[in-house]
């Protein structure tokens, strides 16, 4: 027995030892990596940047010539103009193929954009016309009380284009200050009511 024991110290104390050591540090660094790796989530992408400077949209009223965008029956510029697709799995066409969805809110529009050069923004999906519309009149501040007694107006909520829903929101400038501030347009029929183009 004494032997025995002997001998299986002798193996401990040897080359056995050796690898029972290396083999322990090697399973404790496996640990840690695998703690490190799990424990490192990914990196949310930056949210988009919505806001709109009003103020930096320029300070001139309509132009003279071309056509001619009327916000209840006044003269205007359209200043700026965001689209968003209405739900959560939609996208926009790209930018150089939107001229359908201008004239889908009101007749027209699309040789307004052409006219007026109003930056273009295109923002995530929005899931209700309120929400959308909130959310624009929040990062397109406009001067004074929301627009009213200044030039500045703005409009926003859903248009229709082939039975899709897709929301705009505009920034208008008229020449003279205006009694308009901001408006939310619930139903498509609504932007007709409110917008009108005509040649100069």
């Amino acid at each position: 027995m004494d032997e025995l024991l002997n001998k299986a110290s002798d193996l401990l104390s040897g080359g056995a030892a050796t690898y029972a050591v290396g083999a322990l540090v090697l399973l404790v660094a496996l640990v840690v990596l695998w703690k490190l790796v799990a424990g490192r989530k990914p990196k949310a992408p930056a949210p988009p940047d919505l806001r709109i400077d009003v103020m930096a949209l320029g300070a001139h009223g309509p132009p003279a010539a071309g056509p001619v965008l009327e916000f209840y029956n006044t003269p205007v510029r359209l200043a700026a103009i965001v689209l968003a697709p209405a739900g959560r799995v939609r996208e926009l066409p790209p930018f150089d193929r939107l001229g359908d969805v201008f004239d889908a809110i009101v007749p027209g529009l699309a040789s307004v954009v052409a006219a007026h050069k109003p930056l273009v923004r295109k923002w995530p999906p929005q899931p209700s016309t309120r929400g959308f519309a909130h959310q624009f009149f929040a990062h397109a501040r406009l001067p004074g009380d929301a627009g009213k007694g200044t030039p500045w107006s703005s409009a926003a909520g859903v248009l229709k284009i082939e039975g899709q829903a897709t929301m705009a929101g505009l920034v208008l400038r008229t020449e003279a200050t205006s009694s308009h501030g901001q408006e939310i347009i619930e139903s498509p029929e609504q932007w007709l009511r409110i917008l009108s183009v005509r040649s100069a």
